[in-house]
C-alpha cells in the first residue's frame, strides 16, 4: 500500500463503492433483505450523501476505493442525532487501523455538523466491528431508533458526540 487516503465520495467512486460494499455484505453472509444489502441508495452513493447533514468517505488504496463509511441525519427520529452509515472494508485493509481513522473522520463531520450523538446498527457476528464501536464510546442501547429500514440488524449503538 503505497498511497492511502480517506477522502470524500464522488460520483467516479459510486460503482466501486457500491461493489465493495456488496462484497463485504455477501463474505459475512448478512441478509440481502433488510440490511443496506438492499438500499436503492447503494448505486448512487454521491448523490445520497449530497445532502445537508450528510457525508460520505471512501478510504482510497493505490487508486482504488476498497472501503468507505458516512453519516447523515437519522431517519424518522426526533432529534439531532445521526447514523454511522454504510462502514464497510474489504479484506485487504481490515485490522490495519483504517476503520478507526475513518471513523474519527466520521465523528470529526458529526461534530462539526452539529449533531448531538451518533446512532449505529450492526450485525451480533460482527464482533470486531463492535469492538472498534466500543472503543470510540458507543454503548449498546436495548430498542432502534428512529427507521432505517434494516429491521435485520438486530444491535444498537449510540455514543454521545
Amino acid at each position: 500500500m503505497n498511497s492511502v487516503i480517506i477522502r470524500e465520495i464522488t460520483s467516479k467512486d459510486n460503482r466501486e463503492v457500491a461493489r465493495v460494499i456488496r462484497k463485504v455484505l455477501e463474505d459475512m453472509g448478512v441478509p440481502k433483505v433488510g440490511t443496506a444489502y438492499a438500499d436503492k441508495a447503494l448505486d448512487c452513493m454521491s448523490e445520497t450523501y449530497s445532502r445537508e447533514g450528510a457525508c460520505y468517505f471512501v478510504l482510497e488504496v493505490d487508486g482504488h476505493v476498497l472501503g468507505g463509511a458516512g453519516i447523515a441525519q437519522l431517519d424518522n427520529f426526533d432529534g439531532n442525532v445521526c447514523e454511522l452509515q454504510k462502514m464497510y472494508f474489504l479484506d485487504q485493509v481490515r485490522g490495519k487501523g483504517w476503520g478507526r481513522k475513518m471513523m474519527e473522520v466520521c465523528l470529526s463531520k458529526a461534530k462539526e455538523l452539529g449533531y448531538d450523538q451518533c446512532y449505529l446498527e450492526t450485525m451480533p457476528y460482527m464482533e470486531d466491528a463492535q469492538k472498534l464501536y466500543k472503543k470510540v464510546g458507543f454503548q449498546y442501547i436495548d430498542a432502534p431508533l428512529g427507521d432505517t429500514g434494516h429491521y435485520s440488524c438486530p444491535v444498537w449503538m449510540l455514543k454521545k458526540l
